[in-house]
């Protein structure tokens, strides 16, 4: 059995262990479809060794978050584009798309169930990790005919610690997290593991996190770890296209309209690694930070390349970029309007 949410980490959650008592469960197969959908206690699951999933990576996963309200009630950040989003990483790997209202109804029943684990503090929320994968016991080189759904919870805090500060970066020049072509623009698990490599290599040189760059000419700046980044020259806010081999970020999309409404200009354009030194050196890029679901707002302070380290700004959290965070934030906790309609309130017990 997992271990569950002690009590000390109610005040101290940490990141990605404290979970909540509770899951949701859905099954398919190609003759009943989406069925047996029910709330269960977090429990282990049994799996035959010979389950697809674990052998040809057929495993979608989505990461979204619930936050305490004013009223005391709990909302969801924009679910419905992470189910969108989780549908289309379903066809990318040829799994049956999952109607929009039972993704929702899932993570609804595991938010009214388990919101009394979350306190008041607005630094806290419930991480929320639906995941797909396939379950038919076959070795076979083939899609699974035969999946189940589930969600699950935790209590999150600080992706990088209790305190909101700079981070440090190594740009990798060794390995490419993604290709064109490839998985780069979904999220599936296949992803994420041949990237730890070079995030331990980041650690080991003092860093908090890797650049990825292009796998083509291994110059263009695409995604860090598994964040967007964004930079600030002026008063544009930049940050790199949608080619296909990076993931577009909910919290990126939400970002981009906040930065517009705040009246900064937005640009989604190609920057070098070269270029990104000199406009450091010469203080046209004034800020840079990583945004996500987990991470929130991270500034990035320093980074470390083989060809130079450099420092941004003053290596702290710039003016922008913690303007950007609050506003994100106000959102998100209902301290300001939800113009765009992005929280999706639950209906507690």
């Amino acid at each position: 059995m997992t271990a569950l949410l002690e009590p000390t980490a109610k005040t101290s959650p940490g990141h990605g262990a404290a979970f909540t008592p509770s899951m949701y469960s859905l099954s398919y197969s190609p003759d009943r479809g989406w069925h047996d959908g029910q709330l269960l206690p977090l429990a282990d699951l049994s799996l035959h060794p010979a389950t697809i999933g674990l052998h040809y990576a057929q495993v979608i996963f989505e990461g979204m978050k619930a936050f305490r309200q004013p009223d005391g009630g709990v909302a969801v950040f924009r679910p419905l584009d992470n189910a969108r989003r989780f549908n289309r990483s379903a066809a990318r790997l040829a799994m049956p798309a999952l109607p929009e209202q039972l993704y929702l109804d899932g993570v609804d029943q595991v938010v009214a169930a388990d919101q009394g684990e979350l306190s008041d503090d607005p630094d806290h929320s419930i991480y929320l990790r639906p995941l797909m994968f396939g379950t038919d016991v076959n070795l076979m080189l083939r899609p699974s005919e035969n999946y189940r759904f589930l969600v699950m919870a935790f209590v999150a805090g600080g992706f990088f610690g209790d305190k909101v500060e700079a981070v440090s970066v190594l740009v990798s020049r060794e390995h490419t997290r993604a290709m064109p072509g490839g998985t780069g623009d979904v999220k599936c698990a296949a992803n994420y593991g041949p990237s730890f490599v070079a995030q331990r290599a980041a650690q080991e040189a003092g860093c908090a996190q890797v650049v990825w760059l292009d796998s083509a000419e291994h110059r263009w700046i695409e995604e860090m770890g598994g964040m967007n980044l964004f930079f600030v020259r002026g008063n544009t806010i930049l940050t790199s296209p949608l080619t296909g081999t990076l993931l577009p970020g909910v919290t990126r999309d939400s970002l981009l309209r906040i930065a517009a409404r705040l009246g900064y200009g937005v640009a989604e354009t190609k920057l070098s690694v070269d270029q990104w030194r000199a406009d450091c050196a010469s203080g046209a890029i004034s800020e840079v930070f990583a945004c996500g679901t987990a991470a929130v707002v991270t500034p990035v302070g320093a980074v470390r390349d083989r060809d130079g380290d450099f420092a941004v700004g003053d290596g702290g959290m710039g003016p922008v970029t913690a303007r950007l965070r609050r506003a994100l934030m106000d959102v998100q906790q209902g301290r300001s309007a939800d113009v765009d309609g992005w929280l999706h309130h639950v209906r507690t017990r």
